[in-house]
């Protein structure tokens, strides 16, 4: 299969090719060899809601816009049902502006920020847990041949990874179908990304899967059903908090998906095994991913 054929499912993929994500350094090797590599780019991104700053990120700079929509509605600063009249980026000064019809007051959310064990925008609000209770997730099933068949996919996808690694993805996916392909230096960047994706495009998010290549923290398991995706998956582990809150609002969650291996630590009543482990193929070195990170 070759890479046309991997990109053909994809509404948004990866473009390792752009410019403006990498720069090549050079530097010795191991022998004191001169070596040439490709690293990733990190630019600040400062995210404004209408007249207010409410933080810098730091990220590859594409999709400045989603990224800036997904991370207030990730933050429960922008409601779903908010009329967002405006989201400019200036490319000059790195800011995003995102406005609403109504404007809103936040700086008791943000005197109640907290830090996380995240990359890049690891801000968790000290309320985030109070927007999980009124989440329903709905109960659809998620077919084992179709998860074998998205890390096959997902895995051998061109992208800035296998690129030049230090990186992180994160798929929003529909049945074997991968949808939306984000990138970014930290796995909140690439998640919020597609949260606002979701939110421009109307989206639905109980028919979807979520698949990222970081590790399942809690702050991963909050904004995946705060967005009202059942089914989220990784190549990485867990942690214990994560499986937690996973349990409690009744979301599926997926780790350690290698090869013919993976283990369901909550929601394992949505999983329908219609596929023998036995017979999925086992990946080989070149197209193992461990996530960067992870």
């Amino acid at each position: 299969m070759n890479n046309e054929d991997f990109l053909r499912d994809y509404l948004i993929a990866p473009n390792p090719v752009d410019d403006r994500l990498t720069r090549a350094v050079t530097g010795l090797d191991q022998e004191g060899n001169e070596t040439t590599i490709s690293v990733v780019e990190e630019r600040p991104l400062t995210i404004y809601l209408n007249s207010r700053e409410i933080v810098t990120a730091m990220t590859i700079g594409d999709y400045p816009e989603y990224l800036a929509l997904g991370f207030l509605l990730n933050q429960g600063m922008l409601l779903p049902e908010d009329e967002v009249i405006g989201v400019q980026f200036d490319e000059e000064l790195e800011v995003v502006v995102v406005r609403t019809a109504v404007e809103t007051n936040h700086e008791e959310k943000l005197a109640k920020k907290t830090r996380t064990s995240g990359c890049a925008v690891g801000t968790v609000f000290g309320d985030m847990m109070e927007g999980l209770e009124g989440v329903a997730l709905p109960d659809m099933q998620v077919r084992t041949s179709d998860l074998y068949s998205l890390a096959h996919k997902i895995n051998r996808t061109p992208s800035l990874y296998l690129e030049a690694g230090a990186i992180h993805g994160t798929v929003l996916c529909q049945g074997a179908r991968p949808l939306v392909y984000m990138e970014d230096v930290g796995r909140h960047n690439a998640v919020d990304k597609i949260a606002g994706w979701m939110f421009q495009e109307s989206a639905t998010a109980g028919d979807k899967v979520l698949y990222t290549t970081g590790r399942l923290t809690s702050e991963m398991v909050i904004k995946t059903a705060m967005m009202g995706i059942p089914v989220l998956a990784s190549r990485s582990g867990f942690t214990a908090w994560g499986v937690e809150i996973a349990r409690q609002v009744g979301l599926t969650l997926i780790g350690r998906m290698r090869g013919q291996r993976f283990v369901c630590l909550s929601g394992e009543g949505r999983l329908l095994r219609d596929a023998d482990p036995k017979s999925v193929v086992e990946e080989d070195k070149k197209h193992r991913r461990k996530g960067a990170g992870a």
